[in-house]
């Protein structure tokens, strides 16, 4: 089907109409079936429409702000404009030659009510309710709500009249609004019947509130059931995730759809089966005669009737489901859509599992304006200004909202909850009192059932329905973090008696309390929402159960740790690091019970195999925090252990600059691996050394480090260890001014590291080989060297060699003059560096487009993303070196003394305040005419 072109760009006003404001909406009738017909007429017809209808708009101080597909979104300062500009455009559709058989019949809608703008857009119940209003009309037909008939009674035209509608219920189910029709002599004014709930038959309850987001799940729950093969489709979701309003949302939408009417059924007080068909009966009228079984009277009511039926909570009476398979098959013109935590199981049954809200990562907040994109966003805040009026988003309390919303799950029903509690807390109180969610998200509305006034309550009720192996494998899936794959499940949830995993798993899917996570490369992992997973921790420390499950969980994730240690030095490095990075916090987890009185040697040993993990993808602060645990536990550690730690905290406090720690643990390191006669452990701590020694300028005690490493590493056998200690003397050769002999030792490192494979190490030495040739003038060698390592890396798949390699090669290009090209292949530096966590390399990168900022006269951005870059910096615990500073100071210096000392520290403290993924994504937009001019190359930093 050819579709209309969608959302075309509309300009932005200078100053939008905020407070209360007029809103007018159009949209075209039948246009679905004007595009079928004749695509290349339907696309001059909707560009004559635009203009009209812009024209009409902008001529009476108004303004699209939004179009979608062939609907205008228009905001007015005053009602009277909008009713003219309303007025003007359905004059001038009327007067257009349009084709026989295709004319354009645009309905129309006015409503005034107050409103916020952000981010481009207007949110709040106005504005979901003229979007209401339209869908009430037909085509050339104008409604006006009762608040903007108010406005402008009296103030309209002669020839002008409002004709009264009545009371309608709209289709957002809340309050029944007073509705008008715009009649004017020159213009149709009859029409077919509203298409509001009053005109089919329906008993859709009125709800207390709107509903909040969910457009995108309305939209698929409608289109389902118009599909001709979907005859039962049930909503599937745990307690709280909004499935009873979402089903009456969808059935308001369909009613004009049904000839016999949509009506909902109540399940949640019944809990015997044998009372499902009465139930049913009397929602729909029907009393039971006494001559025929029940359900045979309701097969012979429903039998012709097009009908929509919702049944709510039917996993209450879940053994009832052949009743609702009977009412299909003998009724061919019923529809039934179902809420229940779990599926029916019937013949024909589609299931569409209700997601949460969407919400923003707290680790990655948008600007303050874009927050009512998250629909868990704006739940919360129209529900905290319904308990206080002047509540509203700011810089000040945006971050602890999306906090509350992200650890809530988006759950509709913790959201409001927690949004309840805005009467006595704000939002960083909400917040930080979230630890235990379940006692804190209690109180809502009294005339909502005892289940829905707690998340508690919810989640009990969701229990309840669980058989007895269910609840122990619900409560021992809980000491699983962040998600978790099958066969963790099976190894760390083990079978006794009657318990299956593999069967209880797909038990506890179907009823709602796991969730499928697909991942990218197709494999998927399991996991409980936050609050679920809460309930089910109590449930497992009230069973007595709860420290031996936590050891097994701690001896799968050693097993998996360990066994990725020496994969993450080979060819599947990158494949293992982001296998662990899937598991992050499951290791925490892990740690945490090691080293809180768990398994004495578990956390020592769990910390050792993820060292190298934590370096490749930046967590060096907290391998160095796991890691010093170690150290801190004396004799309750093996001398092995220390060992290791010893050298790997060492190490990773090199990588932060923090030279006195690294010495003192290496130190410690060399000693007792000697005394253990533990090759690796005293070779990385000697390796260590020699950095420390060669970064504080005493280069032969360097040079006898890095020969000893050598010789340790050579005699353990290992390429990839040889080529680590060869890089420490071809690093040392490059800091004598060796250039020569660097490269010759830097290229028997590279050789050694691609037999292994290890990709990380690559990637250093090709960065230092480029980098000698740049120091040495020759541009066009190490250009070479770039090229020839970019090509390879993309036609391998290896992301960290394409990023090195490009972001070399965009200084080379700045070298030559081609500030394009630099920028280009800087950005794609900076993209990888965020696709595959490599936060320092991000830093790097946003250091230097500071630095070109400054060079490119852009003084503001400069400051914006030093300010970003200092910040982030901070949060990785990786100081920059000298070499860092003077890379980029000269041009923030210059850019600095172009600007007001004020303005450049307003600039450098916002962007201080962007949060990680805010900072790249302002670095990655806007123009920067030139990255960085040629600086001395001996100021540039080295890479360890």
């Amino acid at each position: 089907m050819n579709n209309p072109p969608m959302g075309r760009p509309t300009g932005r006003p200078t100053a939008w109409p905020t407070g209360t404001v007029t809103f007018l909406f159009t949209d075209i009738e039948g246009s679905t079936r004007l595009w079928e017909e004749d695509e290349g007429a339907m696309r001059l017809a909707l560009a004559r429409h635009d203009e009209i209808l812009r024209s009409s708009i902008e001529d009476n101080a108004g303004f699209v702000f939004k179009t979608v597909g062939d609907a205008f979104c228009a905001a007015f300062p005053t009602a009277p404009e909008a009713v003219e500009a309303a007025l003007a455009a359905q004059r001038g559709l009327l007067a257009e030659g349009w084709e026989e058989g295709r004319e354009i019949r645009v309905r129309m809608a006015l409503h005034t009510g107050s409103v916020e703008e952000r981010g481009g857009d207007y949110f709040g119940p106005p504005v979901n309710r003229v979007a209401r209003l339209l869908s009430a009309g037909h085509g050339g037909q104008t409604l006006v709500s009762r608040p903007t008939g108010d406005l402008v009674d009296g103030r309209l035209p002669h020839d002008v009249d409002l004709r009264d509608m009545g009371e309608r219920r709209l289709k957002d189910l809340t309050r029944s609004e007073r509705i008008f029709q715009l009649v004017v002599p020159d213009l149709p004014e009859d029409f077919a019947p509203l298409k509001t709930l009053d005109a089919r038959q329906s008993n859709l309850p009125t709800q207390p509130t709107p509903l909040i987001g969910r457009e995108a799940e309305v939209g698929e729950v409608c289109e389902r059931l118009r599909s001709p093969e979907v005859r039962l489709l049930t909503l599937t979701g745990p307690g709280g995730t909004g499935k009873t309003r979402l089903s009456l949302q969808a059935a308001a939408d369909l009613l004009d759809e049904f000839e016999a009417g949509a009506f909902f059924v109540a399940l949640d007080a019944v809990r015997d089966p044998a009372l499902a068909a009465p139930t049913i009966a009397r929602s729909l009228g029907i009393t039971e005669g006494g001559g025929q079984p029940l359900v045979e009277d309701l097969k012979d009511y429903l039998r012709g009737k097009e009908l929509l039926l919702v049944l709510d909570n039917f996993e209450q009476v879940l053994e009832a489901a052949p009743l609702v398979g009977e009412l299909l098959a003998s009724c061919p013109r019923l529809r039934v859509l179902v809420t229940s935590r779990a599926a029916l199981g019937v013949y024909g049954e589609q299931e569409y599992t209700v997601p949460p809200l969407s919400v923003p990562d707290p680790e990655r907040l948008p600007p303050v304006d874009d927050f009512p994109q998250y629909e868990a966003v704006r739940l919360f805040v129209e529900r905290a200004r319904a308990v206080k009026p002047d509540f509203s988003l700011t810089d000040a309390n945006a971050p602890a909202v999306a906090e509350i919303c992200a650890r809530l799950d988006g759950l509709p029903l913790a959201v409001e909850l927690a949004a309840a509690r805005t009467r006595l807390l704000p939002p960083r109180g909400i917040r930080d009192r979230l630890g235990n969610s379940l006692k804190l998200l209690r109180g809502g509305a009294r005339d909502l059932p005892a289940r829905q006034q707690t998340l508690r309550g919810a989640i009990d009720w969701s229990h309840g329905l669980l058989e007895e192996d269910e609840r122990k494998l619900f409560r021992r899936l809980s000491v699983f973090s962040g998600g978790f794959a099958l066969e963790a499940a099976e190894e760390v949830c083990r079978a006794e008696g009657g318990l299956d995993a593999l069967e209880g798993v797909e038990s506890l899917l179907g009823k709602s309390l796991l969730r499928r996570q697909e991942k990218p490369d197709g494999e998927s992992r399991l996991c409980m929402l936050q609050t679920i997973r809460e309930y089910a921790l109590e449930r497992l420390e009230d069973s007595g159960e709860a420290e031996e499950v936590r050891g097994r969980h701690a001896e799968y994730y050693l097993a998996l740790a360990e066994e990725a240690e020496w994969e993450l030095n080979g060819p599947r490095q990158a494949m293992w690091a982001d296998s662990l990075e899937t598991d992050h916090d499951n290791f925490r987890a892990a740690l945490s019970w090691s080293f809180g009185g768990g398994a004495a040697e578990s956390g020592p040993r769990l910390a050792n195999a993820l060292w190298w993990f934590w370096y490749l993808r930046g967590h060096y602060g907290e391998g160095r925090t796991w890691l010093e645990q170690t150290l801190a536990r004396d004799d309750r550690v093996s001398a092995v252990s220390r060992a290791k730690a010893f050298g790997r905290a060492g190490y990773l406090a090199l990588i932060q600059n923090d030279f006195e720690r690294a010495e003192k643990l290496s130190e410690e390191g060399v000693s007792l691996g000697r005394d253990l006669g533990e090759g690796h452990a005293t070779a990385v701590s000697l390796l260590t050394l020699g950095y420390v020694a060669l970064f504080g300028g005493d280069h032969g005690r360097a040079e006898a480090l890095f020969r000893e490493t050598l010789a340790v590493f050579g005699r353990l056998g290992s390429s990839r260890d040889v080529g680590w200690g060869l890089f420490g003397l071809g690093t040392l050769e490059r800091y004598r001014g060796d250039h020569e002999r660097a490269m010759t030792i830097f290229e028997e490192a590279l050789a050694l590291f691609e037999e292994a494979g290890d990709l990380e190490l690559r990637a250093a030495t090709i960065f230092n080989l480029g980098d000698i040739s740049m120091l040495q003038g020759d541009h066009g060698r190490a250009k070479e060297i770039f090229e020839e390592d970019l090509t390879s890396s993309r036609g391998s798949g290896n992301k960290q060699g394409i990023m090195v390699s490009s972001s070399n090669l965009a200084l080379i290009a700045l070298f030559e003059g081609d500030h394009g090209l630099a920028t280009e292949l800087l950005r794609d530096g900076l993209a990888l560096g965020r696709e595959l966590g490599h936060k320092l390399d991000v830093v790097n990168c946003l250091e230097a487009l500071a630095g070109a900022a400054g060079a490119s006269g852009e003084d503001a951005r400069a400051a914006h993303l030093w300010g970003a870059a200092e910040a982030l910096r901070e949060a990785i615990g990786s100081p920059p070196s000298s070499a860092d500073r003077a890379l980029v100071e000269p041009y923030l210096a210059e850019a600095r003394s172009r600007t007001d000392e004020a303005a450049w520290l307003e600039a450098w403290t916002e962007g201080r305040s962007m949060a990680y993924e805010e900072a790249v994504s302002y670095a990655l937009e806007g123009p920067v005419e030139s990255v960085q001019p040629r600086v001395n190359q001996d100021t540039k930093r080295e890479k360890t």
